[in-house]
């Protein structure tokens, strides 16, 4: 793809050049060396601006300054450039995240522990069900009905948090649900003790250390939607409630 030239000073714009830098670094390259008078013809940069802008790239390290009289500049190769460039978009990304992680975890230490959180899509409810179980330090269980729910990837997880020690306990009324959970190392299958036979709406459940619960359910277009909670009492009651009905301990 060849790129032209108002796209090239589009792009040293995004790596935190000015307009005007962008155009007297390029002028330069253009030229090889040259005047302020010698740039101001190549470019729509006045001569009065190619001063100061030459000596902001110099700062930066993008060209060489030669006291001659008149001063002629001369720009770094391009590789040096490429470096140079990269570094101090990386240095600037580092310090606007370093701000964003900041107040992220101000916002953090600020919220209450009663977050309640919808999550739709079967993707991304796969993810944060693998997230919440990863979370556990002392027991969890995962239970579903249907086959689909239950990914590689959450049978992963719990081989890991069982051969971690944490008691890990599978739950499913569906049989081929639970041949898959017998083949997983050090994971305790059960069936529910209080099957319902008109939860053909309910998806998947995850408990965590007694505090931590994702819960979903399947419409009639096969769409997923959950909620989930943790570290907050709404998550503490719900699981108690859930417990006390199917007798998973």
């Amino acid at each position: 793809m060849t790129t032209d030239e108002s796209e090239a000073l589009d792009a040293f714009e995004h790596l935190g050049l000015t307009s005007y830098e962008a155009k007297v670094f390029i002028a330069l390259q253009r030229l090889g060396s040259g005047t302020a008078r010698d740039v101001a013809r190549t470019t729509d940069v006045p001569r009065s601006q190619v001063y100061s802008v030459a000596e902001s790239l110099a700062e930066h390290g993008l060209l060489d300054v030669q006291q001659a009289s008149p001063i002629r500049y001369r720009p770094v190769n391009i590789e040096d450039a490429r470096t140079i460039l990269r570094d101090r978009f990386e240095r600037e990304q580092d310090r606007a995240f370093e701000f964003v992680d900041q107040v992220s975890e101000e916002v953090a230490d600020e919220e209450t522990q009663e977050d309640i959180w919808t999550v739709r899509g079967r993707d991304r409810i796969d993810d944060r069900t693998v997230d919440l179980l990863s979370s556990a330090d002392e027991r969890l269980v995962f239970a579903t009905r249907l086959p689909e729910l239950f990914t590689d990837a959450i049978g992963r997880v719990l081989e890991e948090q069982a051969r971690a020690g944490v008691e890990t306990i599978a739950v499913s009324r569906t049989e081929t649900v639970c041949d898959r959970f017998t083949e997983l190392e050090g994971v305790s299958v059960e069936s529910p003790t209080r099957p319902h036979t008109d939860d053909h709406r309910s998806g998947r459940i995850a408990i965590v250390d007694d505090d931590g619960i994702l819960l979903s359910v399947v419409d009639d277009a096969g769409e997923e939607t959950a909620i989930w909670s943790s570290e907050s009492l709404f998550a503490t009651v719900l699981i108690q409630l859930i417990e006390a009905n199917q007798h998973v301990r």
